[in-house]
């Protein structure tokens, strides 16, 4: 099974194979992103195990979301073996860094 990601966004798109899901996450993606994709493979009926390919959109987009689709990612092509490099964002343009207020 395929899967694809989109983080770029507060809402993320997850595709396992021809279904296409979409949730809204705001600020709490890197609590319930994971949670998401596993509740939807049960739905398919499917396991972490039948996930032979991955895609994900490296963006530009935010920052946040983009690290934590790309941490999710990188974990599952490692921990399942597929033969597929690491997944590096694309940002789109430099970080932007706040001064510190002291």
């Amino acid at each position: 099974m395929k899967l694809y990601l989109d983080t770029s966004t507060d809402t993320a798109i997850l595709k396992l194979d021809d279904k296409t899901y979409e949730q809204n996450f705001e600020s709490h993606m890197a609590e319930k992103l994971l949670t998401f994709i596993h509740k939807k493979l049960e739905e398919n009926h499917r396991d972490w195990h039948d996930i032979t390919e991955i895609e994900f959109n490296r963006g530009p987009g935010s920052f946040t979301g983009l690290r934590i689709g790309a941490t999710i990612i990188n974990t599952l092509i490692h921990e399942l073996n597929l033969n597929q490099p690491p997944i590096i964002p694309e940002y789109g343009r430099g970080a932007h860094i706040s001064k510190p207020r002291k």
